[in-house]
């Protein structure tokens, strides 16, 4: 927060126009280290009323109140596993972890956990991640509303995973070199014969080109599908990512042709401006019979037309 002359009165005028125009009431914590900032985030959540919303730890005074009454698991990176271990030691808020000798925690857990405790002294150990680093693979993989027998509805959740999965390649400014194609059969139900399988195709050339790429995991799917099964989820796993100028080619292998990142990038266009599925490969489908269940799934008045309420007028 250097440079910001009052960071909490920013901070209410960030929440009110959010609660204005969005609807959604937010929690917004600001302290000195990125773990405070989280617990203070926690605990403009929870008490919104006392609060308005936003907690600003800008004195011991405010950072020891609060590690006091705060339960050790809202601790940001302490689960249910680590609370336990921690009671072992009488550690049971985030003020006993803060108190605790730094160099018995990592000798007992890990550095981790060591750092956390430093954090809520308010001693920086963790860096923000302004820019995240490229991913190395990218997976793309869900399970099927209902159990899968024929290949065709297996063949069009393959290209629909690969296509979700260039879209976060080109998003990165990757290349794929290798997809990984995996299919597998529930593994619990002890009635259903069981089965698991995966490829690794090698592609001619770095690539983010989705057609390419949707027809190299098309034929490994061919590969390795087997009739007699109920398929229960496939997987779809770009492997050897390369950033573009960051590789030597040879100078006698073939490259992606220029013409196909001029249509990807048109394709990204499009779906960016009028939204994901406009303009789509002809092998996957805009609303699959296989897709995920949803019928719990949460309203999104506020990011999807089709979630606002209809109100008949007579």
């Amino acid at each position: 927060m250097t440079g910001i002359s009052a960071p909490e009165q920013l901070a209410r005028q960030i929440r009110a126009q959010v609660l204005k125009q969005a609807g959604i009431p937010t929690g917004i914590g600001i302290g000195p280290t990125k773990t405070l900032a989280k617990l203070a985030n926690a605990a403009a959540k929870k008490w919104q009323a006392q609060t308005g919303g936003v907690v600003y730890l800008d004195s011991d005074h405010k950072r020891d109140w609060l590690l006091k009454r705060m339960p050790v698991d809202e601790v940001w990176g302490v689960g249910r596993r680590m609370k336990e271990h921690l009671g072992l030691m009488g550690i049971s808020t985030a003020w006993d972890l803060a108190q605790a000798d730094a160099w018995t925690l990592r000798k007992k857990h890990s550095v981790v956990i060591e750092k956390t405790a430093r954090e809520l002294r308010g001693v920086p150990c963790l860096e923000l991640e302004v820019d995240s680093a490229p991913k190395q693979e990218i997976c793309s993989s869900r399970a099927f509303g209902d159990r899968l027998h024929d290949k065709a509805p297996i063949r069009e959740a393959v290209a629909t995973y690969v296509a979700r999965a260039c879209e976060k390649l080109r998003a990165q400014g990757s290349l794929c070199k290798k997809v990984r194609v995996s299919i597998r059969t529930g593994m619990f139900n002890p009635n259903e014969a069981k089965f698991a399988k995966g490829v690794i195709c090698e592609l001619p050339f770095p690539t983010d080109d989705t057609r390419l790429i949707i027809r190299a995991a098309t034929e490994a799917l061919d590969a390795i599908y087997r009739t007699g099964y109920a398929y229960a989820k496939a997987e779809v796993l770009l492997m050897d990512l390369r950033r573009r100028g960051e590789f030597s080619g040879d100078l006698f292998a073939p490259e992606q042709p220029e013409a196909a990142g001029r249509v990807m990038s048109v394709l990204d266009e499009i779906n960016g401006r009028w939204g994901r599925g406009t303009l789509r490969p002809a092998r996957v489908p805009l609303e699959p019979e296989w897709g995920m269940r949803r019928e719990f799934l949460s309203p999104r008045y506020t990011t999807d037309w089709r979630g606002l309420w209809k109100v008949p007028c007579r």
